[in-house]
């Protein structure tokens, strides 16, 4: 059996941390976007760049965690 072959869990570290960066950056992106429609429209639409903020910061401290876990490979 490879080393590539190996399962090492849901999703290998090799690919978590990058995609985890990219959707911590997207959230934030699309948390700055929403800012100020929400800010000109109505109370309930500031729900929007709460949501992408907290879904930025939970996808950052995996990436994080991800790295914290493989170490210095």
């Amino acid at each position: 059996m490879s080393e590539s072959s190996r399962d090492d869990g849901a999703l290998p570290g090799e690919f978590a941390v990058p995609i985890t960066g990219l959707l911590a950056f997207v959230f934030a992106l699309m948390a700055g976007m929403s800012v100020l429609p929400a800010l000109s429209g109505s109370p309930g639409d500031l729900a929007f760049p709460v949501i992408f903020g907290a879904a930025s910061v939970l996808f950052f401290r995996l990436r994080q965690r991800y790295l914290a876990a493989r170490g210095d490979d």
